[in-house]
């Protein structure tokens, strides 16, 4: 029989070389991968943070867009990667915590199936019109949607995304009749919109605020319940006759299940030490985005508050992942 002591030390000797590996990282190059296409805001902030982090961590990042299931490809993708670090997700509220649970079968699990590491910022959405739509304001639009049930349609970038339940929640909360039309990521949704071929849509705001800004979508309202600091003169849809609306969208570094404490730390202060400098949190404020931060624990919290509230919402639509 081998003595107690024995076992004990061979599997410390095992682990040393995991334990050492882990605090060195990372010793090569990192993929961050993105669950939709280029111009989103996804990708957006990854792509924002993605010099701030590879001076911080040493090593190159790639930005990796697979695009597809509402996000849900790189999240499970993500749910299946080794614990090592080298393949992280930037994800979504709708990715991580609101799809998978209405597809049939769930790709992973939302709680076990993936490390919570660090939150990287907020946005509000905004319901923007066509420049050729009717509707000047956002009480001009519910009066044409009312008027025409059935008949007007509302972009996403995938079925359960918060786009789709944004809409779904002003639908019956003003008694509308709309088609939904999802894409595979926003860009394309936006080249239909600006092209007048989607009559509304509620999108994340830094996707929007550059073609805003340059006159070529209409904004009619914001989401949160207090107006944003970047259109301070659009009402919200709160205001607007509508008192407990309230959608946005975070956007979170996930790591596979398993992934060990130093690498976490290694991410939560690479992200917290980005945003803490003044001119990259200018410009992530100017994108549209309210910087994150804070512990892993903050955003374990947040996945799973999220992901019961929205549950909640997905079962009075009763949205299934077809």
């Amino acid at each position: 029989m081998i003595p107690r002591r024995t076992l004990l030390a061979a599997a410390g000797a095992a682990a040393l070389p995991w334990s050492a590996s882990a605090q060195a990282y990372p010793t090569r190059p990192v993929s961050m991968l993105v669950g939709f296409a280029p111009g989103g805001g996804t990708d957006i902030i990854a792509r924002l943070l993605q010099p701030a982090l590879q001076e911080e961590l040493g090593q190159p990042i790639a930005i990796e867009n697979r695009a597809g299931g509402s996000g849900t490809i790189a999240a499970a993708a993500n749910a299946r990667g080794r614990p090592d670090g080298y393949q992280m997700l930037m994800t979504t509220v709708s990715a991580s915590a609101v799809v998978p649970p209405t597809m049939n079968p769930p790709p992973f699990d939302i709680i076990r199936d993936q490390t919570a590491v660090v939150l990287a910022g907020t946005v509000p959405l905004v319901a923007v019109v066509p420049l050729n739509s009717p509707a000047q304001t956002f009480a001009q639009f519910l009066d044409h949607a009312k008027a025409n049930p059935g008949k007007l349609n509302y972009s996403s970038s995938g079925v359960a995304t918060q786009q789709h339940l944004a809409a779904e929640a002003l639908s019956a909360a003003a008694g509308l009749q709309m088609q939904h039309i999802p894409f595979r990521g926003t860009g394309q949704a936006v080249n239909e919109i600006m092209a007048g071929r989607i009559d509304i849509a509620f999108d994340t705001l830094p996707t929007y605020l550059p073609h805003i800004r340059n006159g070529r979508v209409r904004a009619l309202a914001t989401t949160l319940p207090q107006r944003v600091e970047w259109l301070p003169d659009l009402p919200t849809v709160a205001e607007s006759g509508f008192p407990d609306f309230d959608q946005s969208v975070w956007y979170m570094v996930m790591g596979p299940p398993g992934l060990p404490e130093p690498i976490i730390g290694r991410w939560v202060g690479a992200v917290n030490k980005a945003l803490a400098d003044p001119a990259l949190r200018a410009r992530v404020r100017d994108a549209g985005f309210i910087p994150g931060g804070g512990s892993s624990a903050d955003a374990a919290n947040l996945l799973r508050r999220d992901a019961q509230r929205y549950a909640d919402l997905i079962r009075r639509a009763n949205i299934r992942f077809d």
